[in-house]
């Protein structure tokens, strides 16, 4: 049940934010929307599942706490990989996204894939700023329900 009503949720926000969206071009999806609305979920969400916990030693033990705590507590399940150059850039793989899953496989599908990680996006974004992180998030869906979450941590 609880699944249902995150899923139904999504699929609310996206066609809201779509819909409500500014009407100067509307050929370009302006995605914003959805990733800001993302943003605050996740500095929400991290600053309640961190609460009791210590700091993280470093950079990437946060981010393996994103990929395994963090995800299984929003996405009931944790990352399939995690890969980085120890420089300051992550991916995140999901082999079956939850907001894609449902999602036919055919390219038209693919086409629009990027309005259902965009408040995922935000959501990573938002927890990583609320743990002092600042950095990029960006996703690439090449088959569906795959997805890739690039984040390229920003020095200040």
């Amino acid at each position: 049940m609880e699944d249902t009503l995150l899923d139904l949720l999504h699929s609310e926000i996206i066609n809201y934010t779509l819909q409500n969206g500014d009407e100067k071009d509307k050929k370009e999806e302006d995605l914003s929307g959805l990733e800001y609305i993302g943003f605050s979920t996740g500095y929400r969400i991290i600053e309640r599942l961190t609460k009791e916990m210590p700091r993280f030693k470093d950079e990437l033990d946060t981010m393996k706490f994103i990929c395994t705590d963090f995800w299984l507590a929003v996405y009931k399940k944790q990352i399939d990989n995690l890969r980085t150059n120890h420089q300051g850039v992550y991916v995140l793989q999901d082999n079956a996204f939850r907001f894609l899953s449902r999602l036919s496989s055919g390219k038209q599908y693919l086409e629009a894939a990027p309005r259902y990680v965009a408040f995922t996006c935000g959501v990573i974004r938002g927890s990583l700023a609320n743990l002092s992180i600042q950095c990029l998030v960006t996703a690439e869906v090449q088959s569906l329900p795959s997805c890739k979450f690039h984040i390229q941590v920003q020095r200040m």
